[in-house]
């Protein structure tokens, strides 16, 4: 099986996107993450739900999780404030990472060494300069134990 076989329709969302766009996204259809497309519309970046989850979270609480529970403020009220005028840039890590591309022709196995190397819940797939879609590590997950 082949990564163009393997891909699914995934939304792509633009580095100078409004981020709670974005995070109503993964949020609504409970995404892993999502594809991050450059002004030219090939991939910049994957954003998985767990770094918007950090940038919500304030550093001390992050540092000490105990305080979490002493804090009033919901991180519903925090969502909101947090992302209001933000773009999807500002989301991501500040060091720019290896983003998680795949050949359409690549096989299951080179899907899972790039999604496991790179840590990330999902690979764009590409065939020439297009993104034919994504998958995900459950995806791969699946289509692994089919057999």
């Amino acid at each position: 099986m082949h990564g163009e076989q393997m891909a699914e329709g995934y939304p792509v969302i633009g580095l100078d996107d409004d981020a709670l766009q974005a995070v109503e996204l993964l949020a609504s259809r409970r995404l892993p993450g999502l594809i991050v497309t450059g002004k030219d519309g090939s991939p910049y970046a994957i954003l998985p739900a767990s770094q918007v989850v950090k940038f919500l979270v304030p550093t001390y609480v992050q540092d000490d999780p105990a305080l979490a529970r002493v804090i009033e403020e919901s991180l519903a009220d925090q969502v909101a404030d947090k992302l209001s005028g933000v773009t999807v840039r500002k989301l991501l890590p500040a060091e720019p990472t290896e983003v998680p591309v795949v050949n359409h022709d690549d096989t299951i196995l080179e899907v899972a060494a790039i999604m496991a190397r790179l840590r990330c819940p999902l690979v764009a797939v590409m065939k020439d300069k297009e993104i034919l879609g994504a998958v995900t590590a459950s995806r791969l997950l699946e289509l692994a134990t089919r057999h």
